[in-house]
């Protein structure tokens, strides 16, 4: 076999790896979308279909006219929007002190803040659980906040100093020569040129608050307050009616916006990726 002859059958496998892991990924977000537009009668189908006879738009309209799903889209909309604002408060200063400065420990600290990522929200719940309800702090925007926050919070620092690591520090020997303090450093010099790392962090955290299922679910009882990921629960079956393509419709809705988003602004975790901002 000739050296070219290889690299054709060696690009064409890749290739066929490529649209394997895509239709594995693709498939699923594609059969909801089909069953959120059949009928009633095509969903116990035998064989299912792909695709519906004709597309019954109206489910998403039912869903709209009968259900407070703009209510759960707007309380996600508004927990996602604090969540990147008060995250980026405290991760930008933490992951710049920790990139520039030296101190004792900043090894074990990095590695801690590493390890609270392997914490399932699952395992966390219940104490939560336990110790809101003692201080009838349930059902409370403010306290849901505050959590989402901590969970993503490690993951925010550990990404931002890992980009601040891959910026030249004779950017900050130049601004100090020019009298620029470490404040001035952080907001006027290396927060402009790491826009994509911040970005990237912003993609990251709205996609992991707007996915946020367990910590809801376990402390909101209030329907008026459920996030899109709790609300279409309520639209699943019961023994009095099937509503099936129902919960496909709204479960569609609610991951619209994450698709725009990450849409709109995808160049910009490329660019952080392939910069270095997730090196160890």
């Amino acid at each position: 076999m000739t050296p070219k002859k290889k690299e054709r059958l060696l690009k064409a496998g890749l290739y066929a790896a490529y649209f394997f892991v895509v239709v594995i990924f693709l498939f699923p977000l594609f059969w909801v979308g089909s069953v959120s537009l059949k009928t009633q009668s095509e969903l116990f189908e035998v064989p299912p279909s792909l695709w519906p006879s004709s597309w019954q738009v109206e489910n998403y309209l039912q869903v709209l006219q009968t259900t407070p799903v703009l209510t759960y889209l707007w309380n996600s909309f508004r927990l996602v929007v604090l969540t990147v604002l008060f995250t980026l408060l405290i991760a930008l200063p933490a992951a710049f002190a920790l990139s520039r400065f030296k101190m004792r420990g900043k090894g074990a600290f990095l590695m801690i803040v590493l390890m609270t990522q392997m914490i399932s929200a699952v395992v966390i719940s219940i104490p939560l659980y336990r110790l809101f309800a003692n201080w009838d702090l349930l059902n409370n925007f403010l306290i849901i906040l505050a959590i989402y926050v901590a969970v993503v919070l490690p993951l925010a620092t550990w990404f931002m100093k890992n980009y601040f690591d891959t910026l030249p520090e004779q950017m900050d020997e130049a601004a100090i020569i020019d009298g620029c303090t470490k404040w001035q450093l952080l907001t006027k010099i290396l927060l402009p040129v790491a826009r994509p790392g911040i970005i990237s962090v912003v993609i990251l955290v709205s996609v992991q608050s707007w996915s946020q299922f367990v910590i809801p679910f376990i402390l909101i009882d209030d329907a008026a307050l459920y996030p899109v990921s709790v609300g279409v629960v309520n639209l699943q079956s019961t023994q009095a009616q099937i509503t099936t393509h129902y919960l496909a419709a709204g479960s569609i809705m609610s991951i619209v916006p994450v698709i725009i988003l990450f849409l709109l602004l995808q160049r910009y975790i490329v660019g952080a990726l392939t910069s270095g901002a997730v090196k160890g």
